[in-house]
């Protein structure tokens, strides 16, 4: 399938090498930047079109003072938020998660080290690297995943706020 992609090839080196769970961060960290790709989108696109949408609907009222024309720019506002918002909680979970699933490889790999140890009754190097190597893997491929995802989540965070804010500001009363 990836003979000759050199990036294909490590990633599936990276499987074999250090065992189901660092498919199963991978497969964290693809779902994640696939969140991160849209949520930029987004940001970049979708949103500017959609507050253009409402600001024209907001304008377009004769009345802007009334309780019901404040709970109406209420609902509006968080409509956009809601829309920032979706998204978070998956890569609020996906961050933290993958160090976790590098932490049970890595004790799934130590297990192995030391069912070699009692098998053999003593202490091979040889027989000890393949599990030492499993767990050394799993942990950097969980770390890898979740540190590249720490910005884009405070980003996001971060810019649905500002833009909450900047909205709020749009919609006079």
């Amino acid at each position: 399938m990836g003979e000759n992609i050199p990036l294909v090839n490590g990633v599936f080196e990276l499987v074999d090498d250090g065992g189901p769970f660092v498919g199963l961060i991978f497969a964290a960290g693809v779902l994640m930047w696939t969140i991160i790709a849209e949520r930029y989108w987004f940001f970049l696109r979708v949103l500017p079109r959609q507050a253009e949408e409402l600001q024209k609907a907001w304008d377009a009222r004769d009345e802007h003072t009334s309780w019901c024309a404040r709970q109406i720019r209420q609902a509006m506002i968080s409509r956009l938020n809601r829309g920032m918002s979706a998204g978070f909680p998956v890569m609020q979970v996906l961050v933290p998660m993958s160090p976790l699933l590098g932490l049970i490889g890595t004790v799934t790999g130590m297990l192995e080290v030391f069912d070699s140890m009692a098998l053999r009754g003593n202490a091979d190097a040889r027989s000890m690297a393949s599990g030492v190597s499993q767990a050394m893997i799993c942990t950097m491929t969980g770390l890898a995943v979740s540190i590249t995802g720490l910005y884009p989540v405070h980003y996001f965070r971060a810019r649905t706020l500002r833009e909450t804010e900047l909205l709020a500001d749009r919609f006079e009363l």
